[in-house]
């Protein structure tokens, strides 16, 4: 049973310091969507024994066959920290309810423009990584593009349960998988992050702190080293002496010195119940490793019970571990029961929304270092205020990263993220395409919002109004937006930034009506799938041929069907899919060209060379703007002209 209403949702939305908004990115195939059912679960939308086979938020049909996630999916969370964990969050916080708007997204590369649009209206995520298969291409260009958005990362090793059954890998050696996989992810951060001085601080991920979890999502069972550092100081304080539970801030305090000793270079003497920074004890004798004796340990002999059909030594273990099992659950064997104990021991749902709410940054602490990236105008305006303070009562600011189709063909959910104000129902805004340019009326409408929507998977709830640091959607706004764009109430407001892909549509497809009297609904169609997909270019070349480029053949796959079966509705011809090509000067060319002038008094000699490094990064950043130049009286900054005189020899060079 759902165990969080709209209304207390709504009231939620105003504890700023209370929202954590986070997407869910990785590799693909490393289990995201698999994981998110855990915490679907933890929230009571699905039922636990459904959790990791159900993948609520592959929504489509398409993604349920293929078992692929191929657009990012939005739903918001309630979750409630027990009052001793809420001593660990060192950021603002205001009572013990947290909500927590999660993005699914897409693994494959074809779809990593739902990733940039996910990453864009969040400001955390939780890194994926399948600990059998480790660091791959796709995790590091997620990861590159979540720390481009400054991001904050936290990470999950998934599949933990293969490592065990299949690999039958010793503790060891788990721990030196773990190991380089957390050093993989650092090394990552470090190349592509602005270091431990920059806006956001250190962003590395660190067992120790908490900032990496372990499990398996299709088994739903996770934990941090919170979760066995608590079992060891219970234990340790039950052991001593007898006395009233701890204040939070003592607790907190011990845990995380428990913590530090149970990751590393740090081993544990069991005849004499200490730990020790050395391999070896007095007598010489090897220690075992903490995170193998005290948290790997207890859980390979679960496996080891139960999978090895050990009746007695399984019953043990669960009165030990303090499980509580049903009655349809204590007749289970093998690896349902498996699933089963583990589940009840160490849920996925709480280790994960635990590490979420302490560890990811609320929008209260995230706009402050992002509005620089996000807002285009200048920095100390009231929509910048507005944003960097995260503040109701300043001036709407929202951008839209994405169109989500409804259940009605042909229209649009607008989906994005309000940084500053409050958006309502009725309200009337300025809709900013991103062509827009303050001061003039191009790409610009003054409209009223139809309604707000709270987006919930695979359902939508309507909501009357939404403060800034919150996901929603938008009815009534498809019309005058064909992507993405900016809503805002301030008249002087400039656009928030347009996002940057990390792939090209660089595939292309002709496409054709089998009647040509359904031209029109061919058309009409092609503008929906250029609404529906936030990479998909529709184009109309010279000759009248309509192609449709995309990223890559599955993504064009999926972009013809969606064209074919629900904005179109007609069947058609497609061409064999083309890459496009473009040609480079890779070179400085050995021959120089002679123009003359039509008096023949002036001679023009030109030779072709490579552009500069970072050239091309400026004229994307607007450093060099097209209109620049003699023609502009512009000056190109940092760039050499050279002219020289058909009589002298002397070349003469002016440097801008």
């Amino acid at each position: 049973m759902v165990n969080f209403t709209v209304d207390q949702i709504r009231t939620i939305m105003d504890k700023k310091s209370n929202i954590r908004n986070m997407s869910v990115i990785a590799h693909v195939d490393h289990g995201k969507s698999t994981l998110t059912d855990s915490l679907v679960c933890k929230a009571g939308i699905i039922a636990s024994a459904r959790a990791g086979e159900t993948r609520f938020t592959d929504t489509r049909k398409d993604e349920q066959e293929r078992c692929i996630t191929i657009k990012s999916t939005a739903i918001s969370l309630y979750y409630e920290l027990k009052e001793n964990d809420l001593a660990f969050i060192k950021q603002c916080k205001d009572g013990s309810g947290f909500l927590i708007n999660l993005i699914d997204s897409p693994g494959h590369v074809d779809f990593s423009s739902e990733v940039t649009a996910a990453l864009r209206v969040t400001d955390g995520a939780l890194v994926v990584v399948d600990c059998v298969s480790g660091v791959c291409v796709q995790t590091e260009t997620v990861l590159r593009q979540a720390i481009a958005e400054r991001i904050k990362p936290v990470l999950m090793m998934n599949k933990m349960d293969r490592a065990l059954l299949e690999l039958q890998l010793e503790p060891d050696e788990l721990f030196q998988t773990f190991q380089r996989i957390v050093e993989n992810v650092n090394v990552i951060i470090s190349t592509y992050g602005e270091g431990e001085h920059g806006p956001m601080g250190s962003i590395m991920v660190d067992p120790v702190v908490g900032t990496v979890g372990f499990g398996s999502g299709l088994h739903g069972w996770a934990f941090t080293l919170k979760q066995f550092a608590e079992m060891y100081v219970a234990k340790f304080t039950a052991k001593g002496e007898k006395k009233a539970e701890l204040p939070s801030a003592e607790r907190c305090k011990k845990v995380e010195d428990m913590m530090k000793k149970l990751w590393g270079e740090k081993y544990f003497d069991p005849a004499a119940g200490k730990f020790s920074k050395t391999a070896n004890n007095a007598e010489g004798v090897k220690l075992p490793r903490t995170f193998c004796q005290l948290v790997l340990d207890p859980i390979f002999k679960v496996f080891d019970a139960i999978m090895n059909f050990k009746k007695e030594e399984t019953q043990k273990l669960i009165e030990k571990l303090d499980v509580k099992l049903d009655a349809d659950d204590k007749e289970k064997e093998g690896k349902p029961l498996l699933k089963a104990v583990m589940r009840r021991w160490l849920p996925a749902g709480d280790a994960l929304l635990q590490m979420i709410t302490i560890h990811l940054p609320s929008p209260v602490t995230a706009q402050r270092y992002r509005c620089e990236l996000l807002y285009e105008g200048p920095g100390d305006d009231e929509s910048a205020m507005g944003i960097k303070n995260c503040d109701p009562k300043a001036p709407l600011m929202m951008y839209i990263s994405k169109m989500v189709p409804t259940t009605d063909k042909g229209r649009f959910y607008a989906f994005g993220r309000v940084f500053s104000g409050m958006v309502s129902t009725g309200q009337k805004v300025r809709i900013m395409g991103p062509n827009y340019t303050p001061g003039k009326k191009e790409d610009l409408y003054l409209k009223p919002i139809q309604r707000t929507i709270l987006m919930m998977g695979r359902y939508v709830e309507p909501i009357e109004d939404v403060p800034c640091g919150n996901i929603v959607g938008l009815v009534g706004v498809d019309q005058y937006l064909v992507k993405t764009g900016t809503i805002t109430t301030y008249e002087h407001s400039h656009n928030m930034r347009v996002m940057k892909f990390s792939v090209s549509p660089v595939v292309r497809v002709a496409v054709e009506a089998k009647n040509p009297g359904d031209l029109p609904k061919l058309v009409e169609g092609l503008k929906r799938l250029a609404k529906s997909d936030p990479m998909v270019q529709c184009i109309i070349e010279e000759s009248g041929e309509h192609i449709v480029a995309g990223a890559g053949e599955l993504h064009l796959e999926i972009c013809l069907k969606d064209l074919e079966e629900d904005h179109a509705c007609i069947p058609l011809k497609k061409s064999d899919p083309v890459v496009s090509y473009r040609e480079t000067v890779s070179d400085d060319s050995d021959q120089v060209c002679l123009s003359k002038s039509p008096n023949k008094h002036n001679r023009l000699y030109m030779k072709a060379r490579p552009f500069p490094d970072g050239l091309a990064e400026d004229i994307d950043k607007g450093d060099v703007v097209r209109e620049a130049g003699a023609q502009a009286a512009r000056p190109l900054p940092g760039r050499e002209v050279r002219v020289g005189s058909s009589r002298g020899s002397q070349d003469m060079v002016f440097r801008a």
